[in-house]
């Protein structure tokens, strides 16, 4: 009986620190996401918030990290005076998170998967704006360009995100706080 009951003392332990760092990984997203706003040409904007949404994704894992990864940025949208993108925004973003962790684990957590989950994430992200700007303005060829500013925020995100998740990598205490990394 004293098994069981520290044994579920432990889950909700651990479902608790999850929940907190999946709030934590919210509120952090909307901060990288509105720190720096660069308007793009079709009406959105740049933003490093996509560094945040690879980087809880590999420590959340797929369920977490795709709610973290969506939330906080769709609240910058809303926040930030862009509410036609909060829909949008919270479903690429966690898909970019499902995808990258899903991946992530599927490639066994290697280092260099991180490049391989963060390329497939960003391009949805690319793949995803482009549709939806070309559905907000009647035709693709709207869309279309917003891919440039968009493939400079995947560069960024994809690089600062990968840098971030080696040097966590590298931490026993990290590694054992989130075993998905």
């Amino acid at each position: 009986m004293e098994k069981t009951m520290e044994k579920q003392g432990t889950a909700v332990h651990e479902r608790t620190k999850l929940l907190v760092m999946t709030g934590l990984f919210i509120a952090l997203g909307y901060v990288a996401t509105t720190v720096l706003m660069v308007p793009s040409p079709t009406g959105g904007y740049m933003n490093l918030g996509d560094t945040v949404v690879l980087l809880g994704a590999y420590l959340l894992g797929p369920v977490y990290g795709a709610i973290a990864g969506g939330v906080g940025p769709a609240l910058a949208d809303l926040l930030g005076g862009y509410g036609i993108y909060v829909p949008a925004t919270l479903v690429i973003k966690a898909l970019m998170g499902v995808t990258a962790a899903l991946l992530y684990r599927a490639l066994q957590k290697k280092d260099w998967a991180l490049l391989v989950c963060g390329v497939a994430a960003e391009a949805i992200m690319v793949v995803g704006y482009c549709l939806f700007d070309g559905f907000l303005a009647g035709n693709l060829a709207a869309g279309l360009a917003g891919i440039p500013s968009n493939l400079m925020q995947a560069a960024f995100g994809l690089a600062a995100s990968t840098l971030l998740a080696l040097v966590l990598k590298k931490s026993g205490y990290v590694r054992k706080q989130f075993p998905n990394l």
